[in-house]
């Protein structure tokens, strides 16, 4: 529409300044005709006056004069007669006279009769003079003045009909425009592009390409070009059922969807979380979309996008309402929708409870040794439930028509969500992923309503964590907690009739390792920022105190103090997303990450150079990925980390294999990226001893270790993670 707007403008204002000039040069040409006019007719009447008047000029009969001016001075444009000595003083005048001594000097001297236009207690009158003669040459002057007033207004007649002439033509010619562009142009090309787009979604019923004049040879190309990627999407489609067939080829999305054909037979799929994986919030700029940060979006998005499905999650954007319908459904992504995300509204009271509380400030701090005491109070264990039951309802409302659907259930949010499912719908297969880490029994043991939390838990038929030694700790707090049986060799808890098994999934990013970046990386991000060191030392966080930032700077200060060559020389780059802003403990951890980035500048940093370059904001995939591909180091120093996916998507856009990961041993990456520099994050010694070393490393060992890694998650991305998690929920049934 916009684009529209602005041919039809663009062809609007062409024809304004064309009939502009035809409409100046119409009333250039009108006030010519004019003036002509009035002068013409002034001029005769001057001439005959003048020989009434000569006469008795020559005689000095004055009263004689002045009863012939009073006589014609009645006339209605007649403005004033005058008559002037050869002195230029009157001699004979009528009541207003206009008077242009100008005029009267110049006519007597030139002997020519003469005129001009003056203006006059703001009207315009036309003054002419001819010369008076008698024995001796020029002996005065005769002034008649008449009234111009109505030029002017003629004139502002001609340029309020041209006006409103000029109006009614671009009203006429914009409608004109506008069809002709929207319907014949623009019509044509929003056919090709959503043709295009069914295409190449896979829309098996798009309908084909049809051109008409103008557009026909470019329709004929595309259709050329869309029949291509069919046959290479059908091609693909073989091959990823060939692939099905073949252990060690690598997952792709494809194949993932193969394998859902092939196992689900076109059953649902509901994903159950807490964050959604697209915000919508009102911006200067309108209504913006966001993905957030966080490895449950990174890792089941693409999942997602591969099966459909619909997403159930809390609608936090403030724009969220306006962009749903009244279900509280939307259509995702927004660029190329292909599931559908349900979102659930909850209050202040309950997020503050829910979310911000139980959540956030107990079972948060309680699953991750970073010595941070959870906080337990009872009103927040009460919202935690009450939330927990309203997202299970939603769900139970979305499958009330659905046979044996299958329910993936996200995170610690929603622990209890598994068993009021199974309970309404034991047809149901569900699974819970905690993607986070599972503490140890005595650990565990400090929560007051633990049983209320393992009991819904265990309501899931399937129960994943990253690490075997995450499942190791569950399943020694259910034996400390809960009646029930394990069996080790099945890896499953029984309990009352109901088994639930245990089982390790680490999981990853949509990565195929078929994809390469074309050519160096620019600089510019790094320019915009005002870095120009040699060596990059790159972090990826949220601001979570779990992540180790104070760690890592501390380990970058006894870097810089061990070996003063690197002074000037690198730069700690820091991305810090926001989060959880709400619950004090981060908000008091952002304050002291700023100070103390701003303490080491302060120690090692000049005008030019600062050593830490700490930037709190939210960055898209899209921002990140060239800066892991520009960072000579990236640094991850979590204090304790269920996986860290910012390890594996550093190592995934590393296509030219340069580059060393150092990584925090606590986190789950670390067993799985066998390539990494591996760390004690508690140790700001250690840590400056493996940048050293990475900043030492030959390229073939950078090399050596980064396809290591790569190697590592192309061969278990998301997809294979996906594909083995819902195999293993199915054969439960």
């Amino acid at each position: 529409m916009r684009q529209v707007l602005w041919v039809a403008g663009g062809a609007l204002i062409a024809v304004s300044l064309v009939f502009g000039f035809f409409a100046v040069n119409q009333a250039s040409e009108g006030q010519i005709a004019l003036k002509s006019r009035m002068q013409s007719r002034t001029q005769v009447l001057a001439d005959s006056l003048a020989e009434s008047i000569e006469p008795s000029y020559a005689a000095r009969a004055t009263s004689t004069m002045q009863r012939i001016i009073d006589r014609f001075s009645s006339s209605e444009r007649l403005a004033g007669l005058g008559v002037f000595d050869s002195s230029g003083a009157i001699v004979a005048a009528s009541g207003t006279l206009p008077i242009s001594g100008a005029v009267i000097t110049n006519v007597m001297d030139s002997d020519e009769p003469n005129g001009e236009f003056v203006r006059h207690q703001e009207n315009t009158f036309y003054v002419h003079a001819i010369p008076l003669h008698g024995d001796v040459g020029v002996t005065g002057a005769l002034a008649v003045s008449q009234n111009a007033a109505y030029i002017d207004e003629s004139m502002r007649e001609i340029w309020k009909d041209n006006f409103i002439r000029l109006l009614s033509q671009i009203i006429l010619f914009a409608a004109v425009i506008f069809i002709l562009v929207r319907w014949v142009f623009f019509r044509a090309i929003s056919q090709f592009v959503e043709s295009l787009k069914a295409i190449r979604k896979g829309d098996s019923g798009a309908s084909a390409i049809d051109g008409h004049g103008l557009f026909k040879p470019l329709a004929g190309e595309i259709s050329k070009v869309t029949s291509s990627l069919r046959q290479a999407r059908l091609a693909a489609s073989e091959e990823a059922r060939m692939r099905l067939l073949k252990l060690d080829s690598p997952w792709t999305g494809e194949r993932l969807s193969e394998f859902m054909k092939a196992y689900l037979k076109n059953r649902p799929i509901y994903v159950i979380s807490n964050r959604e994986p697209y915000v919508h919030k009102k911006t200067k700029n309108g209504i913006e979309w966001s993905v957030p940060a966080g490895g449950v979006i990174t890792a089941l998005e693409p999942v997602m996008e591969t099966c459909g499905g619909t997403w159930i999650a809390h609608g936090s954007g403030s724009a969220d309402k306006e962009t749903a319908d009244k279900d509280g459904k939307i259509r995702v992504p927004p660029e190329e929708p292909k599931y559908t995300l349900k979102r659930v509204w909850l209050s202040e009271s309950e997020l503050k409870g829910y979310n911000n509380g139980f959540s956030n400030e107990a079972l948060w701090p309680l699953a991750h040794m970073a010595h941070t005491r959870p906080l337990f109070r009872a009103e927040d264990w009460s919202e935690y439930k009450k939330v927990n039951a309203k997202f299970a309802k939603t769900l139970l409302d979305e499958i009330r028509d659905v046979e044996r659907p299958l329910v993936l259930v996200q995170d610690y949010h929603l622990a209890l969500v598994p068993y009021i499912i199974k309970k309404s719908r034991p047809d149901a297969l569900v699974a819970l992923f905690w993607h986070i880490p599972w503490p140890s029994a005595e650990q565990f043991n400090i929560c007051p309503w633990r049983k209320e939390i393992l009991e819904g838990m265990l309501g899931a038929d399937l129960i994943g964590f990253h690490t075997q030694q995450y499942c190791n700790n569950f399943f020694d707090t259910v034996g400390n907690e809960v009646e029930s049986r394990i069996d080790f060799e099945q890896f499953s808890i029984y309990r009352a009739d109901h088994r639930t098994q245990i089982k390790p999934f680490p999981i990853s990013i949509a990565f195929s390792g078929s994809a390469r970046a074309e050519g160096a990386p620019s600089r510019k991000p790094l320019d915009a920022l005002g870095i120009k060191s040699e060596f990059l030392i790159l972090g990826v966080d949220r601001l979570d105190y779990t992540k180790g930032i104070m760690e890592r700077f501390k380990g970058i200060e006894f870097l810089l103090e061990g070996h003063p060559e690197y002074r000037e020389k690198l730069t700690m780059l820091q991305i810090a997303s926001p989060t959880r802003e709400s619950v004090e403990k981060y908000r008091q951890y952002a304050a002291e990450v700023t100070r103390e980035a701003e303490r080491i500048n302060e120690k090692f940093g000049t005008r030019e150079w600062k050593p830490i370059v700490l930037v709190k904001r939210h960055h898209s995939h899209q921002e990140i990925t060239p800066l892991y591909r520009l960072a000579n180091v990236c640094l991850i120093t979590s204090l304790h980390d269920g996986m860290n996916l910012v390890a594996k998507e550093f190592a995934a856009a590393r296509d030219d294999e340069a580059g060393v990961l150092i990584l925090s041993q606590f986190a789950g990456a670390s067993r799985d990226l066998k390539g990494a520099l591996l760390i004690n994050p508690y140790s700001a010694e250690e840590t400056s001893s493996a940048l050293h070393t990475a900043l030492q490393m030959p390229k073939t060992m950078q090399h050596r270790r980064m396809r290591s890694m790569r190697n590592a998650v192309r061969d278990y991305n998301i997809y294979r993670w996906a594909a083995e998690f819902i195999k293993a929920l199915t054969q439960l049934e």
